[in-house]
C-alpha cells in the first residue's frame, strides 16, 4: 500500500516538476528568456487558459455535475484563510509587507499548477469539476486580493478599480459566457469547440515552462517572513482545507481537487497586482518563486498521504 501510494504521488507530480525544471534549464542555457516568459504568461492568461475553462464549463451538464459541497467548502476555506492571514499580518512590523504576505499566502496558482496536478492525478475526466471550482473562486479571490492590498496600504479601495479588474479579467469573462451557455443548454458549434480544444492543450505545458523560466534564485535570500508565507501556502492551508473537506463529507476526486487547488503555489499574477497597487513586491516575487519550487515536494507528500489513507 505504501509503495503504491508513493508511485501514485510521483507519477502525478514528477511530469509537472520536470517541465518546470525544464523551464529553468532552458532559461539558463539561453533558449528562452524573460521576454518569452512574460509573453507566454500573457498568452496563457488572455487566450489559452480562458479557452480551456470555456470548453470544459460550456460542455458540462451543470445539473448533474455541479460540485456544490466542494465549492461551499472551498469558498469557506478561502474566506477563513484570508481572515486568519489578516490577523497574523497585524503582527508584521513593516506595513508594506502585510498585504504582500496575506495575498502571497492565500492566492494560489489554481488555474495552472492546480489544474495540471488535478489532470495528472485523476485524468481529464476531472477537468469539469476543477473548472467549476475555478469558476466559483477566481472572481472572489481576485476581489479579496485587491481589497487586501488596499487595506494594508491604508487607502480606501476604489469601487471602480475593483470592478474594472474583475470585469476585464479574461478568465472571468470566459467563465461567465460558458456558464450562460451551459445553463441554457446552448449547443456550441463544433468548429469553436475544436479550436478551443487546440488552444486549451497549449495551456499547461506553456504555462509550466513560463513558471520555471520566471524562477530567480536570488529571491530566496529574504527574511523569515518569506518562509512563513511559503509554509502557510503549500503546507498549512492545504492541510486545513483537506481535513475540513474530509469531515464535511468530501471523498475521492472532489477531495483530491480541493487538496491540489489549495496546495498550488502562489499565483504569478500576485506580483503585478502588488506593483500596481503598492506593497512589498520583492517579498511577493520571493514567495512566488519559493512556493513554486517547494510545492513540487509538498504536493507529492500530500498526494501520497491522501492515497495511503484512502481518502482519494
Amino acid at each position: 500500500m505504501i509503495f503504491q501510494s508513493f508511485i501514485f504521488a510521483v507519477e502525478v507530480t514528477l511530469p509537472i516538476s520536470i517541465i518546470i525544471i525544464l523551464g529553468v534549464v532552458l532559461k539558463r542555457i539561453g533558449w528562452i528568456n524573460d521576454e518569452f516568459a512574460n509573453i507566454g504568461a500573457r498568452l496563457v492568461f488572455n487566450l489559452t487558459l480562458p479557452a480551456l475553462l470555456f470548453v470544459n464549463i460550456a460542455t458540462t451538464d451543470l445539473s448533474s455535475h455541479f460540485p456544490g459541497l466542494l465549492i461551499a467548502v472551498a469558498g469557506s476555506v478561502m474566506v477563513l484563510s484570508f481572515l486568519a492571514m489578516h490577523w497574523l499580518a497585524a503582527y508584521i512590523p513593516t506595513q508594506l509587507s502585510r498585504g504582500a504576505f496575506v495575498q502571497g499566502t492565500c492566492r494560489g496558482n489554481m488555474a495552472i499548477v492546480g489544474l495540471a496536478l488535478a489532470a495528472n492525478a485523476f485524468g481529464n475526466d476531472v477537468l469539469p469539476i476543477a473548472a467549476m471550482y475555478l469558476a466559483a473562486l477566481v472572481v472572489p479571490v481576485n476581489i479579496f486580493s485587491i481589497l487586501t492590498l488596499y487595506y494594508h496600504q491604508a487607502e480606501s479601495p476604489s469601487a471602480k478599480a475593483v470592478a474594472k479588474s474583475v470585469l476585464t479579467n479574461p478568465l472571468a469573462i470566459a467563465i461567465f459566457v460558458a456558464l450562460i451557455i451551459a445553463l441554457l443548454s446552448i449547443k456550441v458549434p463544433a468548429v469553436i469547440l475544436d479550436t478551443g480544444q487546440y488552444l486549451a492543450r497549449m495551456t499547461l505545458p506553456l504555462a509550466l515552462l513560463c513558471v520555471g523560466a520566471s524562477i530567480r534564485w536570488h529571491e530566496f535570500r529574504a527574511s523569515r517572513l518569506l518562509y512563513v508565507a511559503i509554509a502557510g501556502k503549500i503546507a498549512i492551508l492545504p492541510l486545513v482545507a483537506t481535513v475540513i473537506g474530509y469531515y464535511c463529507g468530501l471523498r475521492g476526486q472532489e477531495l483530491g481537487v480541493l487538496y491540489v487547488m489549495s496546495a498550488a503555489p502562489t499565483a504569478a499574477a500576485a506580483y503585478p497586482m502588488v506593483r500596481s497597487i503598492g506593497g512589498d513586491y520583492h517579498l511577493t516575487a520571493a514567495i512566488i518563486a519559493g512556493s513554486t519550487l517547494f510545492s513540487m515536494f509538498t504536493s507529492a507528500i500530500g498526494l501520497f498521504l491522501l492515497r495511503y489513507l484512502g481518502w482519494v
